[in-house]
Protein backbone atom coordinates (compact mmCIF):
# COMPACT_ATOMS: atom_id res chain seq x y z
CA UNK A 1 0.00 0.00 0.00
CA UNK A 2 3.12 2.21 0.55
CA UNK A 3 4.53 1.87 -2.67
CA UNK A 4 1.29 2.44 -4.56
CA UNK A 5 0.65 5.70 -2.37
CA UNK A 6 3.99 7.30 -3.02
CA UNK A 7 3.77 5.96 -6.34
CA UNK A 8 0.37 7.93 -7.38
CA UNK A 9 2.16 11.29 -5.62
CA UNK A 10 4.74 11.31 -7.37
CA UNK A 11 3.47 10.65 -10.92
CA UNK A 12 0.24 12.97 -10.59
CA UNK A 13 2.82 15.59 -9.14
CA UNK A 14 4.67 15.54 -12.64
CA UNK A 15 1.40 16.31 -14.43
CA UNK A 16 -0.34 19.06 -11.98
CA UNK A 17 2.32 20.48 -10.06
CA UNK A 18 1.90 24.05 -11.31
CA UNK A 19 -1.67 24.08 -12.52
CA UNK A 20 -4.75 25.36 -11.07
CA UNK A 21 -3.64 28.54 -11.01
CA UNK A 22 -3.18 30.21 -14.79
CA UNK A 23 -5.49 32.78 -13.96
CA UNK A 24 -5.00 33.79 -9.86
CA UNK A 25 -2.70 35.33 -7.85
CA UNK A 26 -1.09 32.01 -7.15
CA UNK A 27 -0.24 32.35 -10.64
CA UNK A 28 3.48 31.05 -11.93
CA UNK A 29 5.35 30.58 -15.20
CA UNK A 30 3.54 27.58 -16.38
CA UNK A 31 5.80 24.74 -18.00
CA UNK A 32 4.71 24.09 -21.83
CA UNK A 33 3.18 20.37 -21.55
CA UNK A 34 1.81 21.11 -17.90
CA UNK A 35 -2.02 20.32 -18.14
CA UNK A 36 -4.96 22.50 -17.89
CA UNK A 37 -7.90 22.12 -15.15
CA UNK A 38 -9.58 20.91 -17.39
CA UNK A 39 -7.83 17.88 -18.80
CA UNK A 40 -7.73 16.82 -15.72
CA UNK A 41 -10.38 14.71 -13.19
CA UNK A 42 -10.71 15.20 -9.92
CA UNK A 43 -9.06 12.15 -8.44
CA UNK A 44 -6.01 13.49 -10.83
CA UNK A 45 -5.29 16.40 -8.28
CA UNK A 46 -6.26 15.00 -4.54
CA UNK A 47 -2.90 12.96 -4.47
CA UNK A 48 -0.43 15.91 -5.47
CA UNK A 49 -2.31 18.35 -3.11
CA UNK A 50 -2.06 15.85 -0.28
CA UNK A 51 1.51 15.84 -0.56
CA UNK A 52 2.44 19.30 -1.12
CA UNK A 53 0.26 19.99 2.21
CA UNK A 54 1.71 17.35 4.22
CA UNK A 55 5.57 17.83 2.72
CA UNK A 56 5.56 21.91 2.99
CA UNK A 57 4.13 21.52 6.90
CA UNK A 58 6.28 18.67 8.42
CA UNK A 59 9.56 18.78 6.53
CA UNK A 60 9.88 22.63 4.42
CA UNK A 61 8.00 24.91 7.67
CA UNK A 62 9.71 22.32 10.70
CA UNK A 63 13.15 22.82 8.94
CA UNK A 64 13.11 26.37 11.21
CA UNK A 65 10.34 25.55 13.75
CA UNK A 66 12.16 22.44 15.12
CA UNK A 67 15.16 24.30 15.50
CA UNK A 68 12.90 26.98 17.22
CA UNK A 69 11.24 24.44 19.44
CA UNK A 70 14.49 22.55 19.91
CA UNK A 71 13.93 19.43 18.89
CA UNK A 72 17.33 19.84 17.08
CA UNK A 73 20.01 21.86 16.40
CA UNK A 74 21.67 22.91 13.22
CA UNK A 75 25.20 20.25 13.02
CA UNK A 76 27.42 21.25 16.13
CA UNK A 77 24.87 22.91 18.10
CA UNK A 78 23.84 25.54 15.70
CA UNK A 79 20.58 27.78 16.76
CA UNK A 80 18.71 29.24 13.53
CA UNK A 81 17.81 32.75 13.46
CA UNK A 82 14.88 34.82 11.36
CA UNK A 83 13.37 32.87 8.57
CA UNK A 84 10.77 33.33 5.85
CA UNK A 85 9.80 29.86 5.82
CA UNK A 86 9.43 29.84 1.65
CA UNK A 87 9.66 26.31 0.80
CA UNK A 88 5.96 26.32 3.17
CA UNK A 89 5.21 30.04 1.28
CA UNK A 90 5.48 27.74 -1.96
CA UNK A 91 3.92 24.75 -0.87
CA UNK A 92 0.27 26.52 0.06
CA UNK A 93 0.39 29.27 -2.60
CA UNK A 94 1.98 27.89 -5.59
CA UNK A 95 1.08 24.13 -5.41
CA UNK A 96 -1.76 23.91 -2.31
CA UNK A 97 -4.05 26.31 -2.79
CA UNK A 98 -4.43 26.83 -6.07
CA UNK A 99 -5.18 23.20 -6.75
CA UNK A 100 -7.87 22.77 -3.89
CA UNK A 101 -9.35 25.65 -5.44
CA UNK A 102 -9.86 23.98 -8.61
CA UNK A 103 -10.92 20.38 -6.72
CA UNK A 104 -13.89 22.24 -5.04
CA UNK A 105 -14.67 23.59 -8.45
CA UNK A 106 -14.87 20.51 -10.32
CA UNK A 107 -16.90 18.94 -7.23
CA UNK A 108 -19.47 21.19 -6.72
CA UNK A 109 -19.96 20.92 -10.95
CA UNK A 110 -20.67 17.15 -10.18
CA UNK A 111 -22.09 17.70 -6.92
CA UNK A 112 -19.33 15.59 -4.85
CA UNK A 113 -19.91 16.88 -1.71
CA UNK A 114 -17.72 14.53 -0.13
CA UNK A 115 -14.75 15.47 -2.56
CA UNK A 116 -15.61 19.12 -1.47
CA UNK A 117 -15.45 17.92 2.13
CA UNK A 118 -11.97 16.70 2.20
CA UNK A 119 -10.57 19.80 -0.13
CA UNK A 120 -11.93 22.09 2.80
CA UNK A 121 -10.55 20.19 5.53
CA UNK A 122 -7.41 20.56 3.25
CA UNK A 123 -7.86 24.23 3.08
CA UNK A 124 -7.99 24.82 6.33
CA UNK A 125 -5.42 22.81 7.54
CA UNK A 126 -3.05 25.27 4.82
CA UNK A 127 -5.00 28.06 5.57
CA UNK A 128 -3.96 27.75 9.89
CA UNK A 129 -0.37 26.95 9.16
CA UNK A 130 -0.56 30.09 7.10
CA UNK A 131 -1.61 32.25 9.60
CA UNK A 132 0.20 30.73 12.32
CA UNK A 133 3.11 31.29 10.47
CA UNK A 134 2.82 34.67 8.74
CA UNK A 135 -0.51 36.26 11.24
CA UNK A 136 -1.59 38.08 8.19
CA UNK A 137 -1.67 36.12 5.01
CA UNK A 138 -3.72 36.61 1.20
CA UNK A 139 -6.59 35.03 0.80
CA UNK A 140 -10.01 36.34 0.43
CA UNK A 141 -8.80 38.43 -2.75
CA UNK A 142 -5.95 35.85 -3.44
CA UNK A 143 -7.72 34.30 -6.56
CA UNK A 144 -8.97 37.21 -8.60
CA UNK A 145 -6.02 37.15 -10.70
CA UNK A 146 -5.54 40.57 -13.17
CA UNK A 147 -8.80 41.53 -11.69
CA UNK A 148 -6.61 42.53 -8.37
CA UNK A 149 -2.67 42.19 -8.46
CA UNK A 150 -1.90 43.80 -5.28
CA UNK A 151 -4.55 41.34 -2.81
CA UNK A 152 -4.81 42.62 0.51
CA UNK A 153 -4.23 40.46 3.35
CA UNK A 154 -6.52 38.89 5.49
CA UNK A 155 -6.09 39.20 9.63
CA UNK A 156 -5.26 35.77 11.78
CA UNK A 157 -8.03 36.37 13.19
CA UNK A 158 -11.03 36.19 10.24
CA UNK A 159 -8.44 33.64 8.57
CA UNK A 160 -9.47 31.67 12.05
CA UNK A 161 -13.48 32.28 10.96
CA UNK A 162 -12.23 30.79 8.11
CA UNK A 163 -10.79 27.92 8.99
CA UNK A 164 -13.77 26.76 11.33
CA UNK A 165 -16.54 27.94 8.74
CA UNK A 166 -14.71 25.19 6.39
CA UNK A 167 -14.23 22.50 9.16
CA UNK A 168 -18.05 22.82 10.10
CA UNK A 169 -18.80 22.80 6.35
CA UNK A 170 -16.77 19.73 5.80
CA UNK A 171 -18.26 18.00 8.60
CA UNK A 172 -22.03 18.70 7.56
CA UNK A 173 -21.28 17.17 4.23
CA UNK A 174 -19.15 14.08 5.46
CA UNK A 175 -22.54 13.75 7.59
CA UNK A 176 -24.63 13.76 4.24
CA UNK A 177 -24.83 10.99 1.44
CA UNK A 178 -22.75 11.44 -1.33
CA UNK A 179 -24.91 10.65 -4.53
CA UNK A 180 -22.57 11.71 -7.18
CA UNK A 181 -20.85 8.48 -7.63
CA UNK A 182 -17.36 10.36 -7.79
CA UNK A 183 -15.57 9.72 -4.31
CA UNK A 184 -12.01 9.69 -3.15
CA UNK A 185 -10.39 6.34 -3.01
CA UNK A 186 -6.59 5.25 -4.06
CA UNK A 187 -5.60 9.06 -4.58
CA UNK A 188 -6.40 9.89 -1.12
CA UNK A 189 -2.85 9.39 0.16
CA UNK A 190 -4.21 9.39 4.06
CA UNK A 191 -7.01 7.63 4.78
CA UNK A 192 -7.90 5.65 1.05
CA UNK A 193 -11.25 7.32 0.63
CA UNK A 194 -12.24 6.35 3.84
CA UNK A 195 -14.38 9.47 4.59
CA UNK A 196 -15.43 8.07 8.66
CA UNK A 197 -11.58 8.88 9.39
CA UNK A 198 -11.93 12.14 7.79
CA UNK A 199 -14.92 13.10 9.69
CA UNK A 200 -13.02 12.64 13.02
CA UNK A 201 -9.86 14.31 11.82
CA UNK A 202 -12.01 17.31 10.98
CA UNK A 203 -13.37 17.34 14.49
CA UNK A 204 -10.03 16.81 15.84
CA UNK A 205 -8.04 19.27 13.72
CA UNK A 206 -11.11 21.75 14.63
CA UNK A 207 -10.32 20.85 18.52
CA UNK A 208 -6.69 21.75 17.84
CA UNK A 209 -7.43 24.87 16.19
CA UNK A 210 -9.78 25.97 19.12
CA UNK A 211 -7.67 25.06 21.78
CA UNK A 212 -4.81 27.74 20.01
CA UNK A 213 -7.56 30.49 20.97
CA UNK A 214 -8.35 29.69 24.74
CA UNK A 215 -5.96 31.96 26.00
CA UNK A 216 -6.79 34.45 23.79
CA UNK A 217 -10.28 34.48 25.41
CA UNK A 218 -12.17 33.53 21.85
CA UNK A 219 -13.30 30.13 22.71
CA UNK A 220 -13.54 28.07 25.74
CA UNK A 221 -11.97 24.55 26.82
CA UNK A 222 -15.24 23.57 27.11
CA UNK A 223 -16.05 24.62 23.66
CA UNK A 224 -12.46 21.94 22.98
CA UNK A 225 -13.96 18.96 25.01
CA UNK A 226 -17.05 19.23 22.81
CA UNK A 227 -15.39 19.17 19.36
CA UNK A 228 -12.90 16.46 20.84
CA UNK A 229 -15.27 14.63 22.02
CA UNK A 230 -16.02 13.38 18.12
CA UNK A 231 -12.53 13.07 16.92
CA UNK A 232 -9.84 10.09 16.87
CA UNK A 233 -10.58 7.00 18.84
CA UNK A 234 -7.79 4.78 17.67
CA UNK A 235 -3.82 5.43 16.42
CA UNK A 236 -5.99 3.92 13.34
CA UNK A 237 -7.28 7.27 12.78
CA UNK A 238 -3.40 9.10 12.37
CA UNK A 239 -3.50 11.72 9.85
CA UNK A 240 0.00 10.56 7.69
CA UNK A 241 1.51 9.47 4.51
CA UNK A 242 3.95 7.23 4.16
CA UNK A 243 7.06 7.40 1.45
CA UNK A 244 8.43 4.38 0.00
CA UNK A 245 12.22 2.90 -0.63
CA UNK A 246 11.69 4.69 -4.59
CA UNK A 247 10.65 8.09 -2.77
CA UNK A 248 11.88 8.60 0.36
CA UNK A 249 11.27 10.26 3.25
CA UNK A 250 12.89 14.13 3.30
CA UNK A 251 13.73 13.17 6.96
CA UNK A 252 15.96 10.16 6.55
CA UNK A 253 17.48 12.03 3.46
CA UNK A 254 18.48 15.70 5.32
CA UNK A 255 19.31 13.60 8.38
CA UNK A 256 20.80 9.98 7.65
CA UNK A 257 21.89 10.12 4.44
CA UNK A 258 23.57 13.86 4.74
CA UNK A 259 25.34 12.64 7.50
CA UNK A 260 26.57 9.44 6.47
CA UNK A 261 27.67 10.96 3.12
CA UNK A 262 29.81 14.29 4.99
CA UNK A 263 27.06 16.60 4.38
CA UNK A 264 25.26 19.48 6.93
CA UNK A 265 22.81 17.75 8.77
CA UNK A 266 20.86 18.37 12.75
CA UNK A 267 21.79 16.80 15.97
CA UNK A 268 19.23 16.28 18.48
CA UNK A 269 18.93 19.48 21.28
CA UNK A 270 18.96 18.85 24.95
CA UNK A 271 15.46 19.99 25.68
CA UNK A 272 14.42 16.75 23.82
CA UNK A 273 16.87 14.42 25.39
CA UNK A 274 16.46 15.90 29.33
CA UNK A 275 13.11 15.50 28.73
CA UNK A 276 13.16 12.01 28.41
CA UNK A 277 16.57 11.13 29.76
CA UNK A 278 15.63 11.79 34.11
CA UNK A 279 17.17 15.29 34.09
CA UNK A 280 14.26 17.33 33.96
CA UNK A 281 11.87 14.27 35.38
CA UNK A 282 14.37 12.11 37.43
CA UNK A 283 12.85 8.59 37.06
CA UNK A 284 11.61 7.16 40.74
CA UNK A 285 11.55 3.42 40.33
CA UNK A 286 14.90 2.36 39.88
CA UNK A 287 13.28 0.44 36.71
CA UNK A 288 13.82 3.38 34.15
CA UNK A 289 16.71 5.13 32.77
CA UNK A 290 15.38 7.11 29.71
CA UNK A 291 11.74 7.35 27.99
CA UNK A 292 11.83 4.44 25.90
CA UNK A 293 10.71 6.50 23.12
CA UNK A 294 14.33 8.28 23.17
CA UNK A 295 16.22 5.56 21.37
CA UNK A 296 13.45 5.47 18.48
CA UNK A 297 14.12 8.94 17.44
CA UNK A 298 18.16 8.95 18.63
CA UNK A 299 21.17 7.69 19.07
CA UNK A 300 23.62 8.34 21.34
CA UNK A 301 26.38 5.84 20.09
CA UNK A 302 26.43 3.50 23.04
CA UNK A 303 27.87 5.80 25.22
CA UNK A 304 26.56 6.08 29.02
CA UNK A 305 25.11 9.31 28.96
CA UNK A 306 22.33 10.95 26.66
CA UNK A 307 23.76 14.22 26.13
CA UNK A 308 21.63 16.48 23.63
CA UNK A 309 23.26 19.66 21.92
CA UNK A 310 22.40 23.25 24.08
CA UNK A 311 20.69 25.18 21.34
CA UNK A 312 23.47 27.70 20.48
CA UNK A 313 25.77 25.85 22.36
CA UNK A 314 28.54 25.49 19.78
CA UNK A 315 28.26 22.01 20.57
CA UNK A 316 28.29 21.38 24.13
CA UNK A 317 25.69 19.83 26.21
CA UNK A 318 23.96 21.08 29.19
CA UNK A 319 26.83 20.02 31.78
CA UNK A 320 29.76 21.74 29.12
CA UNK A 321 30.74 18.23 27.72
CA UNK A 322 30.33 17.39 24.12
CA UNK A 323 26.65 16.72 22.91
CA UNK A 324 26.25 13.28 21.89
CA UNK A 325 23.33 12.71 20.32
CA UNK A 326 22.03 12.71 16.65
CA UNK A 327 19.09 11.01 14.98
CA UNK A 328 18.99 7.39 14.51
CA UNK A 329 19.23 5.61 11.53
CA UNK A 330 16.17 3.25 11.13
CA UNK A 331 14.15 5.31 12.91
CA UNK A 332 10.09 5.86 13.28
CA UNK A 333 10.71 9.00 11.11
CA UNK A 334 14.12 8.59 9.92
CA UNK A 335 13.98 5.19 8.03
CA UNK A 336 13.68 5.45 4.16
CA UNK A 337 9.61 4.45 3.97
CA UNK A 338 9.06 6.72 7.50
CA UNK A 339 6.00 8.77 7.25
CA UNK A 340 5.08 12.43 8.06
CA UNK A 341 2.73 12.71 10.64
CA UNK A 342 -0.22 16.01 10.74
CA UNK A 343 -2.40 15.16 13.95
CA UNK A 344 -2.72 12.13 16.07
CA UNK A 345 -4.95 10.34 18.00
CA UNK A 346 -2.20 10.92 21.05
CA UNK A 347 -2.04 14.46 19.85
CA UNK A 348 -6.18 14.18 20.31
CA UNK A 349 -6.07 12.73 23.94
CA UNK A 350 -3.42 15.43 25.02
CA UNK A 351 -5.55 18.38 23.74
CA UNK A 352 -8.37 16.44 25.61
CA UNK A 353 -6.23 15.82 29.03
CA UNK A 354 -5.27 19.71 28.56
CA UNK A 355 -8.73 21.29 27.66
CA UNK A 356 -9.94 19.24 30.74
CA UNK A 357 -7.43 20.40 33.33
CA UNK A 358 -7.78 24.51 32.12
CA UNK A 359 -11.60 23.82 32.15
CA UNK A 360 -11.87 22.90 35.72
CA UNK A 361 -9.42 26.36 36.67
CA UNK A 362 -6.35 24.95 35.99
CA UNK A 363 -3.30 27.01 35.53
CA UNK A 364 0.13 26.96 34.65
CA UNK A 365 1.02 26.31 38.28
CA UNK A 366 -2.03 24.69 39.78
CA UNK A 367 -1.86 21.57 41.14
CA UNK A 368 -3.98 19.01 40.46
CA UNK A 369 -7.51 18.38 38.23
CA UNK A 370 -9.95 15.73 37.26
CA UNK A 371 -10.29 12.33 36.49
CA UNK A 372 -11.18 12.77 32.76
CA UNK A 373 -7.71 15.48 32.47
CA UNK A 374 -6.19 12.42 34.35
CA UNK A 375 -7.38 9.46 32.28
CA UNK A 376 -6.38 11.31 28.67
CA UNK A 377 -3.10 12.21 30.27
CA UNK A 378 -2.30 8.84 30.57
CA UNK A 379 -4.08 7.36 27.62
CA UNK A 380 -2.39 9.86 25.76
CA UNK A 381 1.26 8.22 27.35
CA UNK A 382 -0.39 4.50 26.10
CA UNK A 383 -1.14 6.02 23.10
CA UNK A 384 2.27 7.37 22.08
CA UNK A 385 3.65 4.10 23.25
CA UNK A 386 1.74 2.22 20.93
CA UNK A 387 2.10 4.71 18.34
CA UNK A 388 6.15 4.76 18.12
CA UNK A 389 6.35 0.83 19.00
CA UNK A 390 7.63 0.89 22.40
CA UNK A 391 7.03 -0.53 25.68
CA UNK A 392 6.26 1.66 27.93
CA UNK A 393 4.62 -0.33 30.58
CA UNK A 394 7.60 0.66 33.17
CA UNK A 395 7.63 3.87 31.86
CA UNK A 396 3.90 4.90 32.90
CA UNK A 397 4.11 3.25 36.15
CA UNK A 398 7.01 5.34 36.92
CA UNK A 399 5.98 7.78 39.70
CA UNK A 400 7.23 10.99 38.04
CA UNK A 401 4.81 10.12 35.33
CA UNK A 402 1.89 8.54 37.16
CA UNK A 403 1.71 11.23 39.13
CA UNK A 404 -1.90 10.70 39.90
CA UNK A 405 -5.03 13.22 38.97
CA UNK A 406 -4.23 15.05 42.97
CA UNK A 407 -0.58 16.34 41.87
CA UNK A 408 -1.69 16.92 37.59
CA UNK A 409 -0.10 19.79 36.92
CA UNK A 410 0.15 21.54 32.79
CA UNK A 411 3.79 20.82 33.16
CA UNK A 412 3.12 17.07 32.69
CA UNK A 413 0.75 17.29 30.10
CA UNK A 414 2.75 19.61 27.91
CA UNK A 415 5.66 17.59 28.59
CA UNK A 416 4.04 14.21 27.14
CA UNK A 417 2.65 16.68 24.11
CA UNK A 418 5.88 17.81 22.94
CA UNK A 419 8.19 14.42 23.42
CA UNK A 420 5.12 12.73 21.44
CA UNK A 421 4.85 15.43 18.57
CA UNK A 422 8.32 15.32 17.75
CA UNK A 423 9.04 17.04 14.47
CA UNK A 424 5.35 18.53 14.43
CA UNK A 425 5.09 22.44 13.82
CA UNK A 426 2.24 22.46 16.49
CA UNK A 427 5.23 22.42 18.95
CA UNK A 428 5.50 25.74 17.63
CA UNK A 429 2.02 27.25 18.29
CA UNK A 430 2.23 25.29 21.60
CA UNK A 431 5.26 27.38 22.85
CA UNK A 432 4.18 30.50 21.64
CA UNK A 433 0.12 30.07 22.96
CA UNK A 434 2.48 29.39 27.36
CA UNK A 435 4.71 32.35 25.61
CA UNK A 436 8.14 29.79 26.25
CA UNK A 437 7.16 29.70 29.86
CA UNK A 438 9.40 27.10 31.49
CA UNK A 439 6.86 26.57 34.25
CA UNK A 440 4.68 25.09 31.61
CA UNK A 441 7.49 23.52 29.58
CA UNK A 442 10.47 22.04 31.85
CA UNK A 443 14.07 23.52 31.50
CA UNK A 444 13.21 25.60 28.60
CA UNK A 445 15.71 27.86 27.83
CA UNK A 446 16.10 30.22 25.06
CA UNK A 447 19.09 29.80 22.73
CA UNK A 448 22.83 30.95 23.45
CA UNK A 449 24.35 33.39 21.16
CA UNK A 450 27.88 34.16 20.27
CA UNK A 451 27.21 37.55 19.61
CA UNK A 452 24.83 38.90 22.75
CA UNK A 453 24.50 42.33 20.46
CA UNK A 454 23.19 40.71 17.54
CA UNK A 455 19.75 41.20 16.00
CA UNK A 456 16.77 39.87 18.58
CA UNK A 457 19.19 38.04 20.95
CA UNK A 458 17.71 37.06 23.43
CA UNK A 459 14.10 37.24 22.24
CA UNK A 460 12.08 34.57 21.11
CA UNK A 461 10.93 34.23 17.47
CA UNK A 462 7.41 33.75 16.86
CA UNK A 463 6.49 34.20 13.59
CA UNK A 464 8.52 34.20 9.90
CA UNK A 465 9.49 37.34 7.91
CA UNK A 466 7.06 37.26 4.48
CA UNK A 467 9.23 35.72 1.70
CA UNK A 468 11.28 37.76 -0.41
CA UNK A 469 9.49 36.70 -3.53
CA UNK A 470 6.27 37.72 -2.28
CA UNK A 471 7.52 41.40 -1.32
CA UNK A 472 8.71 41.47 -5.09
CA UNK A 473 5.53 40.82 -6.30
CA UNK A 474 3.00 42.89 -3.83
CA UNK A 475 5.39 45.37 -2.03
CA UNK A 476 2.96 47.51 -0.52
CA UNK A 477 0.84 45.52 0.74
CA UNK A 478 2.94 42.94 2.26
CA UNK A 479 5.22 46.20 4.12
CA UNK A 480 2.22 47.37 5.94
CA UNK A 481 1.70 43.87 7.07
CA UNK A 482 5.28 43.19 7.76
CA UNK A 483 6.32 42.68 11.48
CA UNK A 484 9.67 41.80 13.74
CA UNK A 485 10.37 38.14 13.41
CA UNK A 486 9.36 38.22 17.44
CA UNK A 487 6.23 39.78 17.56
CA UNK A 488 3.37 38.06 18.65
CA UNK A 489 0.91 36.61 16.00
CA UNK A 490 -2.69 37.86 16.68
CA UNK A 491 -3.54 35.03 18.97
CA UNK A 492 -0.64 35.46 21.90
CA UNK A 493 -1.41 39.10 22.15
Amino acid sequence: MKKNIIKTVFITLLIVGLTGCSESYFDVNTPSGTAEPKQLRISDLLAPVIYRTMYGQLYSGEQAFGNYTQYFVGQGGTAVGETTASGLWSSIYLYALPNLKTIKEKADEVGAIHYTAVADILTAINLGIAADTWDNIPYSEASFGQENLFPSFDSQQSIYTEIFSLLDGAISALQTTDNSGIVPGSEDLIYGGDTSKWLRAAYTIKARYQLHLVNKGETSASDVLTTIANGFSSNDDDFQMFFDDKNINPWYSQEILARNTGNFHNDIASQFVSSMNGDYYPFESGSVEIDPRLSIHADNSGEAEWKGFVSGGGGLAPDDTDGNVQFVEGGYYTSIDSPIVLITYAEALFIKAEAAFLANGGTTTSVGSTTEAYTAYMDGIAASMEMFGADGTDYMADTAIDVGEGSLMLHHIMKEKYIHNFLNPETFVDYRRYNFSDEVFTGLTIREEEDSDGDYAGEWFTRASYPSTELNRNSSVVEANQQTPVTPVWWQQ
